[in-house]
């Protein structure tokens, strides 16, 4: 490990959660309770300077959720812009406008069972208390989940695990060379990098190693996973 990452390393592991906790608030009052499980899990883990420190995974989970929070927020209010007149908001604000000025066919699923919240990792979810969660592979191959999304899992009290794609990051999209390794796993190449993509999206669309494939990945950050959102068969082998 050369200085540099070094240095990084050590920023990671003296951050103290405290000083995380108030641009969470800020964002999004849904992240109070996982940072208070955070909190918990951590009492555990105390610095000798008596500080509560966060791992590397949960800094970098913490991050994820907040600029998907952020993109969120920006696209809603987008939305919302036109809809009300200054007027209307002004009302609004103390209570003045009726309910009767809005859609009534708006209605809220009532859900049973354990909530949470986490990030798509290109294979599963990674909740907020840094636990895996496994995903069926054709549902996320065919939902074109891209690492980075953030997702809702419902565990039923029957224990059946219910997914749901609640903040989709922006994506990119690339064209690149199926291939496959000598343990069977696939990829896609494109000038010089490579994307693990899940095996289930490749049987889904038949493809095979030297087809075309066009990918979904994030549009900032780096990422190792995408997402199959097509495949162009080899004309040559297709003839055959």
């Amino acid at each position: 490990m050369d200085k540099e990452n070094k240095n990084q390393s050590a920023d990671f592991d003296d951050l103290d959660i405290d000083q995380v906790e108030p641009l969470v608030t800020e964002q999004d009052d849904d992240m109070n309770d996982e940072l208070e499980d955070i909190k918990v899990e951590n009492k555990k883990e105390k610095s000798n300077s008596g500080h509560v420190v966060i791992s590397k995974t949960k800094v970098v989970l913490i991050k994820t959720i907040l600029a998907s929070i952020k993109e969120n927020n920006e696209r809603i209010n987008d939305l919302l812009g036109g809809l009300l007149t200054p007027e209307e908001e002004e009302k609004i604000s103390v209570g003045q406008l009726s309910d009767d000025n809005f859609s009534a066919d708006y209605s809220e699923e009532s859900e049973q069972g354990r909530i949470i919240e986490g990030v798509f990792d290109g294979e599963r979810m990674i909740g907020p208390d840094g636990k895996e969660y496994s995903m069926p592979a054709n549902y996320a191959s065919k939902s074109k989940l891209v690492e980075g999304d953030i997702l809702k899992l419902t565990i039923t009290d029957g224990g059946t695990f219910i997914y749901k794609q609640i903040g989709p990051i922006e994506r990119s999209r690339l064209i690149g060379k199926l291939e496959k390794n000598s343990e069977g796993d696939f990829a896609v190449a494109v000038d010089g990098r490579h994307w693990h993509i899940l095996t289930a999206s490749v049987t889904y669309f038949k493809g095979e190693a030297g087809d075309e494939a066009v990918i979904l990945i994030p549009k900032s950050g780096n990422s190792k996973w995408a997402a199959v959102e097509n495949i162009i068969k080899n004309p040559d082998r297709a003839d055959k």
